[in-house]
């Protein structure tokens, strides 16, 4: 299960058996995710743990040291049951990252700065080997908004985006005016539908606000409008929409 590490900047191996053969597909997403766990060791372990059916390609302790546990070219358990413009099977198309963070249920604490500079490398030396486009950096809550919540709103998404990595624009201010909400039915639902969908989330375009949708609301939000995360869809996330989409790369 030995294997040399892919990347420059991992100071190790701890080889998962938790892998396989990727299936089909262009590798071309980064997902990051947080491992929600007390401590590393507690993750790492239970990464490597056959019986968890979970793994990763890379793991980021606090204090900025990498391991790899999966090589590049072989896909990591990470993802789960997820989606991302048209494409399901994620794991086979992606490189997951686990960064070592208690996560929301242990009250989400900043993320040390070590860590967010290993963070920040490892993820260029990977979109930049792998050419890896901007908007396919992703959050696990992108892909799976339903079941995931991490790497969470405090996640700095704008400080990768000042390194390359990532897709980012200013989001658009506070302020009031129309918004859409949980029960909400008609065009202008599927308007903003056919954005979320348009940009890449698993959004079906049906005119009405229920819950998976709120649930796609609240996954843009934590990502790219984390000043209130209430799966509303006001004035502030729909401008940053739009204005994602607009800024995308040809």
């Amino acid at each position: 299960m030995s294997f040399s590490a892919d990347s420059p900047l991992a100071d190790g191996v701890v080889a998962s058996p938790n892998r396989g053969a990727r299936v089909g597909g262009e590798l071309d997403l980064l997902i990051l995710h947080y491992t929600g766990m007390p401590t590393a060791q507690a993750a790492l372990e239970r990464l490597c743990d056959p019986a968890a059916e979970v793994s990763a390609h890379y793991f980021v302790f606090e204090d900025g040291r990498i391991v790899q546990m999966v090589p590049e070219s072989d896909r990591a358990w990470h993802a789960g049951a997820s989606a991302w413009a048209g494409a399901r099977d994620i794991n086979s198309r992606s490189i997951g990252i686990e960064i070592a963070h208690p996560g929301h249920a242990g009250g989400l604490p900043p993320y040390p700065e070590p860590q967010m500079a290993a963070v920040t490398a490892l993820t260029r030396d990977i979109v930049t080997r792998r050419a890896i486009p901007g908007p396919r950096v992703l959050a696990h809550s992108d892909v799976a908004p339903a079941r995931k919540e991490d790497p969470g709103e405090l996640f700095p998404w704008e400080r990768l985006a000042q390194a390359g990595v990532g897709h980012w624009v200013p989001p658009a201010p506070m302020r009031d005016g129309r918004f859409f909400a949980l029960g909400d039915t008609g065009q202008p639902v599927e308007a903003l539908q056919a954005m979320l969908a348009l940009y890449g989330y698993d959004q079906p375009v049906t005119g009405r606000f229920d819950a998976a949708m709120a649930a796609v609301v609240t996954a843009f939000q934590r990502h790219f409008r984390p000043a209130r995360i209430d799966g509303v869809a006001d004035s502030s996330t729909i401008t940053t929409l739009r204005d994602l989409i607009a800024a995308q790369p040809a």
